[in-house]
C-alpha cells in the first residue's frame, strides 16, 4: 500500500466504537499503503547478485525437457462506481468510472506423465493476493470437478500486482475493509470468478511444451521511496549491488512443442502500483496492467514476426516491491519551496502532507494517467528486449510446490546469530500513518519516528482497539504500536496472523511466493538463503537455481523489511506486523519447507493452522443499487454529441444518458466501444474498454429520481488511429423499481478524424 493517514488510526476508533455500543457512526480512516526452520546460511558465502547463469548456447532453448503448458486470461472488473478503491485506504476516493478492464493471468506448469505434479500461478490485476479470494478460487475450482482435483492449497498461487488503482471491499481481515464500508460480493465474485475462469481457460489449452528463462536491466522504471532505511543496511551487503532497488527483470517463455510457436511470459519486476495517484478515480490496472496490455497488444500485431500463438498472455508479476516507486522523479515539497523532501522521514518543514514523488510527467494535473502509461511501456519494452534476446535459458527437471500456513503471532526459531527470537502478533506503528511520498499520511505523524504519539488522543485510539500489553510492546521495539491489529478480534480479527508459506519449483526456477511487500534487501536476503539451500541439496551444480519473489500473494500481511529498515520506523518498518525478526521467520519457514521441493522428497508439507474465513461474517455498510431514472429521456440518449469533424490527436467526448454500471459489470463484455465505418458502410469495433484511451465516465445527477450521466472520452493522441469516419457506442444496463435490469445502447452521432 502506498498511505495510511492517521485517520485511519480515528476511522478504526469509530468503528470500535459502533460495534461495541451500535452507535451510528461515520467509517473511514485514509490510511496507507496498506494496500499497501533455519536461517544459518552465510550471505556472503554465495553471491546471488545475478537472477539468472550464463545462457546456454544458441537462441533456443537447449536439451529442453517437456512440460505440460497452458495460459489463460480472464476478466475480473468489479464495481467501478460508488465503491471505495483499493490500495491508497482513502476513505474519500470512489470509483467514478473504468479507464482499463482488470485481468487474471494463469499460468499452469505441470509433468506430463503425473498430473498432481502441477503448479498455478497467477498475476491479478488487483492490490494483492488475499485468504477470501484464494479460499473462493479453490472452492471454484473444486466445483469444476474431477478433471481439476489436482488443484489444491499446495500448487495455487494467487498474486497481485499490487495496483492501487481497482474496485476494493474484498479482502478476508476488517483493517482493510473500514475505508470501503466494509465487504462487498459483487466486488469479490467478480475477482474469484475471472480467476476461476482464467484457470479454466488455461487448463483447457494444456499442450506439451517447454519453459525457458531469461533476464534483463530495466533501468528507468522504479526508484527507491525510503532511501533512508535501505541505508540503514549494512555497507559491506549493499556494497554487492549496483542499484538501491532491483533493477532486473526476471522472464519465463512458454513455447508449445507442437509448432514450435510462444504462447506467454511471466516476468517479475519490483515497482510500487502507484503510478495512478490517490486524488484520481477512474479504474484501471495501473502501470503493470499497461505493461501486460501494450505486451499483448504487440505480440497480437507482430504475431509472425514475434512466433506467437493466438491467445498469447503476458504477465507481469510484481517482485520485492516494498520500498520501490515509479515516481522515478524523486520526492519533492509541494509547499512552494520546490525543496527536495527531507531524506530521513520524507517531510516538508516538519510534515508529511507535502512531500510527493513525481512521475515522468509530473505538473499535467491529470491524476498520473500518463506517467503510468510511461512506466508501463518501459516495462514492456524491457520485457520485449528480453523476448527478443538470444539469452534464453532452457529450465528442466521436476515440477513441484509446497504450501503451508504459519501462525507468526508467536513463531520461535533460531536467528542467524544464534539466539532463540520469536515473532509478534500483528501491529502497527506510528510511521505507518504518516503514509509514503506515493501516498502522505495526515496529522502529526511522520515516519522515521521511534517515538510514542505525543498527544493523547492517540493513545486513546490504540486503546479502543486492543490494547497492547507489556509484553507485546517489549516484543515489537522499537515501533511504537499505534494499532495492535493482531489482537483486536471484535467483531472478527482485523489483520493476518497467520501467514502463507510457499515456493513453487520448475526444474531449477524457484519461485518464492510471498504474502507481503518486501522490501529490496529483503528480498535479496530471501532469494539468497533459497539460492543457497537450493544449490546445496536440491537441484544439481550443473543447473544452478534462478531464483525469484513473488507477490503480495495468498493473503497481505503488508511489509518485510530487514531488522536495520525496521530499527529506523520509516513506514515500511511501521507495516512490518510481526516485529523485528519479521523477514528471518519468513526464511526460516521456507528452508524448513524447502526439502519438500527435492526430487526425492516424499509426502507434503503440514497444513499448519488454519486462518480465519471471514467471508460469511464480514459487515458491509455499502448500499446496492436501489433503481434508475432517466429524467424523461429514454437510457442511452445522447446528450451531449460529437463534434462532427475532429483532428487526430484531439480528444473526442460524448454525454449519454447513463445507469449504474453496477447492474451489470458486463465481465469479459465492454461498457462503450469505438466503431469504424468501412468502405461499405458497415462498422467495425476497433476499441472497447480494455483499451487505456477510452474512458468511461458515470456521474449520479440526482439520488432521489436515480438520474444518471455516462461521459464517454477518447484519447487520439495515444495510438494515433487512421483518418475515418468513426462513432461512439454506449452499452448500459438499467434497474428499475422493483429490480428487473434491462440492456440498452447508445450510439454518438457520426464524426470524421482528419
Amino acid at each position: 500500500m502506498a498511505r495510511s493517514h492517521a485517520a485511519l488510526a480515528f476511522g478504526a476508533s469509530l468503528f470500535a466504537i459502533l460495534i461495541f455500543s451500535q452507535l451510528v457512526v461515520n467509517l473511514g480512516f485514509p490510511h496507507v499503503d496498506f494496500w499497501h526452520g533455519r536461517l544459518d546460511q552465510d550471505y556472503t558465502k554465495y553471491e546471488h547478485t545475478q537472477l539468472f547463469r550464463p545462457k546456454q548456447a544458441g537462441a533456443a532453448a537447449d536439451n529442453p525437457s517437456q512440460y505440460l503448458i497452458g495460459v489463460g486470461k480472464a476478466d475480473i472488473t468489479g464495481p467501478v462506481v460508488e465503491l471505495n478503491l483499493m490500495g491508497y485506504a482513502n476513505s474519500s476516493q470512489i470509483g467514478t468510472g473504468l479507464r482499463q478492464r482488470l485481468y487474471s493471468r494463469a499460468f499452469i506448469v505441470g509433468s506430463p506423465s503425473n498430473p498432481n505434479d502441477r503448479i498455478v500461478y497467477m498475476v491479478l490485476d488487483t492490490q494483492s493476493g488475499d485468504t477470501a479470494i484464494r479460499n473462493g478460487i479453490l472452492e471454484g475450482l473444486r466445483n469444476l470437478g474431477s478433471g481439476y482435483s489436482m488443484y489444491s492449497q499446495k500448487n495455487v498461487a494467487v498474486t497481485g500486482t499490487h495496483s492501487h488503482s481497482g474496485p476494493g471491499a474484498w479482502l478476508n481481515y476488517l483493517l482493510p475493509q473500514i475505508t470501503s464500508l466494509g465487504f462487498d460480493k459483487q466486488s469479490y465474485q467478480a475477482i474469484v470468478d475471472g480467476a476461476v475462469l482464467s484457470i479454466k481457460r488455461a487448463h483447457e489449452g494444456l499442450t506439451l511444451g517447454t519453459v525457458s528463462s531469461a533476464s534483463g536491466k530495466v533501468s528507468n522504471a522504479n526508484i527507491n521511496r525510503s532511501l533512508y532505511a535501505y541505508l540503514a543496511n549494512p555497507a559491506a551487503e549493499r556494497a554487492r549491488y549496483t542499484d538501491n532497488v532491483d533493477k532486473t527483470m526476471s522472464l519465463l517463455k512458454f513455447t508449445r512443442a507442437s509448432d514450435g510457436k510462444n504462447i506467454g511470459i511471466l516476468n517479475w519486476f519490483a515497482v510500487h502500483g502507484t503510478s495512478l495517484l490517490g486524488n484520481q478515480t477512474v479504474v484501471a490496472a495501473d502501470n503493470k496492467g499497461v505493461a501486460a496490455y501494450l505486451f499483448e497488444q504487440d505480440i497480437a500485431a507482430n504475431a509472425a514476426s514475434a512466433n506467437a500463438a493466438d491467445g498469447f498472455v503476458a504477465g507481469f508479476s510484481q517482485a520485492n516491491v516494498g520500498d520501490t516507486t515509479p515516481n522515478v522523479n524523486g520526492a519533492w515539497c509541494e509547499d512552494g519551496s520546490n525543496q527536495e523532501c527531507k531524506l530521513e522521514d520524507s517531510t516538508c518543514g516538519g510534515k508529511s502532507q507535502d512531500c510527493h514523488g513525481r512521475g515522468p510527467f509530473f505538473g499535467l494535473n491529470d491524476g498520473g494517467v500518463k506517467s503510468c502509461y510511461e512506466i508501463g511501456k518501459r516495462q514492456s519494452d524491457g520485457a520485449k528486449t528480453i523476448y527478443n534476446s538470444n539469452g534464453f535459458t532452457s529450465i528442466t527437471g521436476s515440477v513441484r510446490s509446497f504450501h503451508s500456513f504459519v501462525d507468526f503471532s508467536n513463531y520461535t526459531f533460531k536467528h542467524p546469530n544464534g539466539t532463540t527470537v520469536r515473532t509478534c502478533s500483528a501491529a502497527m506503528g506510528n510511521s505507518f500513518a504518516a503514509g509514503t511520498s506515493d501516498g502522505p499520511g495526515a496529522f502529526d505523524f511522520v515516519q522515521n519516528d521511534s517515538g510514542a504519539p505525543n498527544n493523547p488522543f492517540w493513545n486513546a485510539v490504540g486503546g479502543l482497539i486492543a490494547p497492547p500489553s507489556a509484553a507485546q510492546k517489549a516484543c515489537q521495539q522499537p515501533k511504537p504500536i499505534l494499532l495492535n491489529v493482531g489482537e483486536a478480534k471484535i467483531p472478527y480479527a482485523w489483520s493476518p496472523n497467520i501467514v502463507d508459506i510457499q515456493v513453487m519449483r520448475i526444474g531449477q526456477f524457484f519461485i518464492i511466493v510471498t504474502p507481503g511487500e518486501a522490501t529490496t534487501m529483503s528480498g535479496r536476503r530471501w532469494r539468497d538463503a533459497v539460492y543457497n539451500q537450493a544449490v546445496s541439496s536440491i537441484v544439481s551444480s550443473s543447473t544452478p537455481p534462478i531464483v525469484v519473489i513473488g507477490g503480495p500473494a495468498n493473503t497481505y500481511s503488508h511489509y518485510i523489511t530487514t531488522e536495520e529498515e525496521y530499527g529506523v520506523q520509516r513506514y515500511e518498518g511501521a507495516s512490518t506486523l510481526h516485529g523485528p525478526h519479521t523477514l528471518n521467520a519468513y526464511i526460516n519457514a521456507t528452508l524448513t519447507y524447502l526439502p519438500y521441493l527435492s526430487d526425492s522428497a516424499t509426502g507434503s508439507s503440514p497444513a499448519g493452522p488454519s486462518p480465519p474465513d471471514n467471508r460469511d461474517r464480514s459487515i458491509s455498510f455499502i448500499t446496492g443499487v436501489v433503481y434508475d431514472g432517466a429524467g424523461g429521456n429514454s437510457y442511452g440518449k445522447v446528450l451531449t454529441d460529437v463534434a462532427g469533424t475532429s483532428t487526430r490527436g484531439s480528444l473526442v467526448r460524448a454525454v449519454f444518458q447513463g445507469a449504474n454500471p453496477r447492474n451489470n459489470l458486463r465481465l469479459e463484455g465492454t461498457f462503450t466501444a469505438i466503431e469504424k465505418q468501412n468502405s461499405d458502410g458497415t462498422w467495425t469495433q476497433i476499441r472497447d474498454d480494455k483499451d487505456w484511451e477510452l474512458v468511461y465516465g458515470w456521474k449520479r445527477i440526482n439520488g432521489l429520481t436515480g438520474t444518471s450521466e455516462v461521459t464517454i472520452s477518447w484519447d487520439t493522441s495515444i495510438t494515433s488511429p487512421a483518418a475515418g469516419t468513426y462513432r461512439i457506442k454506449y452499452y448500459g444496463d438499467s434497474k428499475a423499481i422493483g429490480g428487473t435490469i434491462t440492456a440498452f445502447t447508445g450510439t454518438s452521432g457520426v464524426f470524421k478524424l482528419t
